[in-house]
């Protein structure tokens, strides 16, 4: 009789929670509704990384079933190293974290260390709002630099050009370095600047020459620099196997390379540079969630209202997905032993440094 009575109250308790479930319920919308997503960024505000990933927490919600709203948090620290190991290690894996790294994060993380703690294999990859594929690593210096051609910022009895860095681990400051080793530029870098405001104002009072930075970054913050007739002049190109069209009397990287060795390095320095701003999710999410924040954030890039504020704040549209990141990341590591080891040094001396 009490076995009998047991599961009469069983069923009428299962009754009971079914009639609150409508037929044919989204468990996805049922999760995600009266929950939010945290949106880790492993940069400080101001960035373009900032400001692509305020963009896209404005949008994301609206197309992930239960709309949760998306709050970004800044968690910058050695080059977006302390973010990446947050994300892997100890933000809940259940669909409610996302984060975005500098582009040579997940490299970082292929090559290990002793600071790093994840594993870029184990992320569940949503994509990246931008390839690359319209945008261009530049160095951009002042009109009145002590070098004013590409070929004399490459001699060696010039004065050499003083370029700009971050603190520290900042993104970007390896690209100096890299061009030093491939192309002979005689350069001195100036790190220790706490984000790229400070960088770009110190350009403008004289305290350093230039820098080098992505052509959207420097088109959003800084576009005036870019007008005929502007005080600056932009002297190579970097991660494009092309020259870019808006800059076809510049050359890139890849032709000026030292020998067949130097361009090959260079080559392989630029791959990071294909996935641009990298998003992911922790590892071992539930399937469907991943699922759907994956097609929600490709969603996005088709949507007017996004499309629209981009272009207002001249943020380039060009997203790949997460099996292209997953692709790139398989390029790293099939990579020469040389090149890795180069690439270890590299980030050493950067200080982790993407």
């Amino acid at each position: 009789m009490a076995e009998m009575i047991a599961r009469w109250a069983a069923a009428v308790l299962l009754t009971g929670v079914l009639a609150t479930v409508p037929a044919g319920a989204d468990p996805i919308a049922a999760f995600y509704r009266n929950k939010e997503i945290t949106f880790i960024v492993g940069t400080g505000a101001g960035g373009s990384h900032d400001a692509y990933a305020r963009l896209l927490a404005r949008h994301l919600g609206r197309f992930i079933p239960g709309n949760p709203p998306v709050n970004v948090q800044n968690m910058a620290g050695a080059g977006g190293l302390r973010a990446a190991n947050y994300l892997y290690n100890f933000a809940p894996n259940d669909g409610t974290a996302i984060g975005m790294f500098s582009r040579n994060m997940p490299l970082i993380g292929l090559l290990g260390g002793t600071n790093v703690q994840f594993n870029p294999r184990q992320l569940t990859w949503l994509g990246s709002p931008a390839s690359f594929q319209n945008d261009a690593n530049i160095l951009v210096v002042r009109k009145d630099a002590p070098v004013k051609s590409i070929d004399e910022a490459r001699r060696h009895d010039l004065p050499p050009l003083v370029l700009g860095g971050s603190a520290e681990g900042g993104i970007g400051n390896d690209v100096p370095i890299i061009l030093h080793d491939t192309i002979g530029l005689h350069v001195k870098q100036v790190v220790g600047f706490p984000d790229n405001p400070a960088i770009y104002v110190a350009i403008e009072r004289g305290e350093v020459h230039g820098r080098t930075v992505d052509l959207s970054s420097l088109k959003a913050a800084k576009p005036e620099w870019l007008k005929p007739g502007s005080d600056f002049r932009v002297l190579v190109q970097f991660a494009r196997a092309t020259r870019h069209p808006e800059f076809p009397d510049v050359p890139t990287a890849r032709e000026l390379a030292k020998n067949e060795a130097a361009r090959a390095l260079i080559e392989l320095a630029e791959l990071p540079y294909a996935i641009s701003r990298p998003i992911a999710a922790p590892p071992n999410l539930p399937a469907e969630r991943a699922r759907a924040l994956q097609e929600a954030f490709l969603a996005v890039y088709r949507d007017p209202q996004y499309l629209g504020d981009a272009a207002e704040l001249k943020l380039d549209v060009s997203p790949i997905d997460g099996d292209e990141v997953v692709r790139a990341i398989d390029a790293m590591t099939a990579a020469p032993p040389e090149f890795l080891e180069y690439a270890r040094k590299l980030f050493a001396e950067t200080k982790g440094g993407g």
